[in-house]
């Protein structure tokens, strides 16, 4: 959550202080993981005691540690460059997206994408991924999408586009506040 905040206040303010902090805490967080135990992890101490009431999903150690020191690379490049040498452009900005993709497909859809690239280095089957995404087996009826279904998302996508072309000049006028009375504002123009 910090990470989007802070992405928004770059993107919308320009204001680079909140990114600083979460970097330093993601790169002590991830050095805690990788160098001294994950049970000492703070944001995993946290996790636990948010899900404490959950039945766990073990994850295969091995990957898991592969998927945490390519956290410990990009925070600690994120930290040398917009931290100890203040200084921002595309490389920072590739490896900011890159993060918020990591963790976006960890938190939104379960898939450790660390967990994937280890399977394509070191060849080896990943083991106890989460929702068993590692193993390959059968589709179960729910989870096979149909040719109609496709179609669906391809004209959603569709209407995205559309609305933007022709709802833009519509959209692009700044709301008013309601309680305003606008018939006065144009008036005394």
């Amino acid at each position: 959550m910090f990470i989007y905040t802070s992405l928004m206040l770059i993107i919308f303010n320009g204001d680079f202080r909140l990114v600083k902090y979460v970097i330093a805490l993601f790169l002590i967080d991830f050095t805690i993981r990788v160098f001294i135990n994950p049970k000492f992890s703070p944001t995993l101490i946290i996790g636990r005691l948010i899900v404490g009431n959950q039945v766990p999903e073990y994850v295969g150690a091995q990957q898991k540690k592969f998927a945490w020191i390519i956290g410990v690379f990009l925070s600690a490049s994120m930290f040398v460059l917009l931290i100890v040498m203040n200084v921002t452009g595309p490389f920072t900005g590739v490896v900011c997206l890159l993060c918020l993709i990591f963790l976006f497909f960890e938190s939104v859809f379960g898939i450790c994408l660390g967990c994937k690239v280890y399977r394509l280095i070191y060849g080896d089957k990943a083991q106890y991924c989460p929702g068993e995404v590692c193993d390959v087996k059968a589709k179960q009826p729910i989870q096979k999408t149909s040719g109609s279904q496709l179609a669906v998302v391809f004209v959603f996508i569709g209407i995205i586009f559309l609305m933007v072309r022709f709802f833009a000049p519509i959209v692009n006028v700044p709301p008013h506040d309601i309680f305003s009375d606008r018939s006065a504002k144009s008036a005394s123009k």
